[in-house]
């Protein structure tokens, strides 16, 4: 029942890399008339998927399991399924890790979903394994049922985080904590170097992911006797710093006087 349930989920496997392929083909395209913001969110359907696909093995594989623990049969030729799984675990740990530094350089959830995904794998067959040689050694059959119970709920566990992290990006979520400082601290660092000593105030900050791609949105205040195009230079020159800061960055900055305040803030909305 362990290697059947480390089978199972490489066939998971198959399925959601190749629906996370088709996904980031469609993210990778330009914005266009129709999706003026690009088609970055496609990768939250990927990870959505993928998470959905693991949750039914893992289900499917608890049931089996639990099955097999009311009626326990003995094991036999287990030497190539052991044999083959370590070989997949391997080369699932070499693929993950891979696909960890794509998702990190391409800032790609789709690309990480699956690279943790492979990761568990590596563990869960690991776990296979152990849960094999300790029947062999022990002649207790039950704990191959038991292992495999174990390793169906560590699938579950994976495919819910998943499915979360999917919606919690379809929701528009604000950027990572890490961005959200890098951010900060690019306001802050040209308020305090600010051209000519002029006084500067940004606020009403809000960010959003999307894929690959983030969005920030935010007010800056400056002197009111500026001319528009001082206004516009200065603005230039702090959505440059911004995007420096953060990749993938798109900035939308609203001009203000200091002395005035906008009716409504960007995070409230309009009764």
């Amino acid at each position: 029942m362990g290697l059947i349930s480390d089978a199972m989920e490489s066939f998971v496997n198959l399925a959601s890399a190749s629906f996370a392929l088709a996904m980031v083909t469609i993210a990778a395209r330009p914005a266009d008339a129709g999706h003026p913001y690009g088609h970055h969110k496609a990768e939250y359907f990927s990870s959505g998927f993928e998470g959905i696909l693991i949750i039914g093995a893992g289900c499917a594989i608890v049931v089996f399991a639990l099955l097999r623990l009311v009626r326990p049969e003995p094991l036999a030729q287990l030497g190539w399924g052991t044999l083959l799984a370590v070989l997949s675990s391997v080369l699932n740990g070499g693929l993950a890790w891979l696909l960890l530094r794509a998702s990190r350089a391409h800032a790609s959830i789709a690309l990480e979903a699956d690279a943790r995904h492979l990761m568990a794998d590596v563990w869960t067959t690991a776990g296979v394994v152990v849960g094999v040689g300790a029947v062999a050694l022990t002649g207790w059959l039950w704990l191959d049922a038991l292992i495999a119970a174990a390793v169906g709920l560590n699938i579950l566990r994976e495919g819910a985080r998943l499915v979360w992290r999917s919606s919690q990006g379809l929701m528009d979520a604000a950027i990572d904590p890490s961005a959200q400082a890098a951010l900060q601290a690019a306001l802050a660092r040209f308020q305090a170097e600010a051209p000519d000593g002029a006084k500067l105030r940004f606020d009403d900050i809000v960010t959003r992911s999307a894929g690959r791609r983030r969005f920030a949105d935010l007010h800056m205040h400056v002197p009111g006797d500026w001319t528009l195009q001082r206004s516009a230079v200065v603005r230039d020159d702090v959505e440059s710093a911004l995007v420096a800061a953060v990749p993938g960055l798109r900035v939308s900055i609203q001009l203000l006087p200091l002395d005035v305040e906008p009716r409504v803030g960007l995070q409230e909305e309009q009764p």
